[in-house]
């Protein structure tokens, strides 16, 4: 009986129910470049797992923004693997964000480690590297973020995990060239995400900006038709000339069910005046409960 129990409470937090405190997430990505000796078999793989202090409500609006629109303070675990055309790279990461009530408005917080890990191939040296990074803000408005960072890489080799796992391998890969030798960086960011009146849509705005050696910025918009599913469009652009100087992207999302996701993603990364062109292909999934 205990068994059954569990199966049928499994079931109903997979298939209907509108709140959650876990989440698992996958992701890979074929990476193609314009580099001449390049490996065809270019791809990644990895995961998230977080977890959530309390009780996520999934029916304030979009199904993608509901730990972000119930400010749900969280700490996360992720890993990614890259095999890539001279070095087999691990990623791996903690994070913990937190909303913090006040008496103006809520506050934010989060803290980061990523550290990186590179077995070179054809001879080639092996390669560490770390870095950390710490943000702090507030809601200013309902549903809207603002927030300001600094990030200290230790090694340029060291790439953000959670910016691997959630905006693609070609994205971390240029934020770690705009921080350059700096080694230190200020970030800063925001998000709003809000109903379309009159109409079962919302939408979402991302800003970033990476200030070290180079600066970068990018900006990111979603609609979401429902509460299930969103198609959105990205672009970022940094002043680094060693890596591509640009990139677009587009992707789409679906919740199967309140508890589960599948999407895709393309990413289309330019470079002025050298073949470190990259375009990359992503699928992920994720499953709550």
């Amino acid at each position: 009986m205990k068994k059954l129990g569990l199966a049928t409470a499994l079931l109903l937090a997979m298939t209907g129910a509108h709140a959650y405190q876990f989440e698992i997430q996958g992701q890979s990505q074929a990476l193609d470049s314009n580099d001449e000796n390049r490996d065809y078999n270019n791809f990644t793989v990895g995961g998230q797992a977080t977890y959530y202090f309390n009780n996520v409500d999934a029916s304030k609006g979009p199904l993608a923004e509901a730990a972000f629109l119930n400010q749900a303070s969280n700490v996360a675990v992720g890993y990614n693997f890259a095999n890539l055309d001279d070095v087999k790279s691990q990623n791996v990461g903690i994070k913990a964000e937190a909303y913090l009530p006040t008496s103006y408005m809520p506050a934010y917080a989060s803290l980061s480690y990523s550290a990186t890990d590179n077995d070179g191939k054809y001879g080639l040296s092996d390669d560490r590297g770390q870095r950390w990074a710490v943000e702090y803000g507030s809601v200013i408005a309902p549903n809207f973020l603002v927030a300001v960072g600094y990030t200290n890489v230790v090694e340029q080799t060291s790439l953000d995990t959670f910016t691997i796992l959630n905006s693609g391998f070609a994205k971390a890969a240029g934020e770690t060239a705009t921080i350059a030798e700096d080694q230190d960086a200020i970030t800063a960011r925001t998000k709003y995400v809000g109903a379309i009146t009159g109409t079962p849509m919302s939408i979402g705005f991302e800003t970033g900006i990476v200030y070290g050696q180079d600066t970068a910025y990018e900006l990111k918009t979603d609609l979401y038709l429902n509460s299930q599913l969103s198609a959105g469009v990205s672009y970022a652009e940094s002043s680094f000339a060693g890596s591509p100087d640009s990139a677009w992207g587009v992707n789409v999302n679906y919740f199967i069910t309140p508890a589960i996701a599948v999407g895709a993603s393309y990413v289309n990364a330019n470079a002025v005046g050298s073949d470190a062109d990259m375009q990359t292909v992503g699928v992920n999934a994720k499953l709550r409960f």
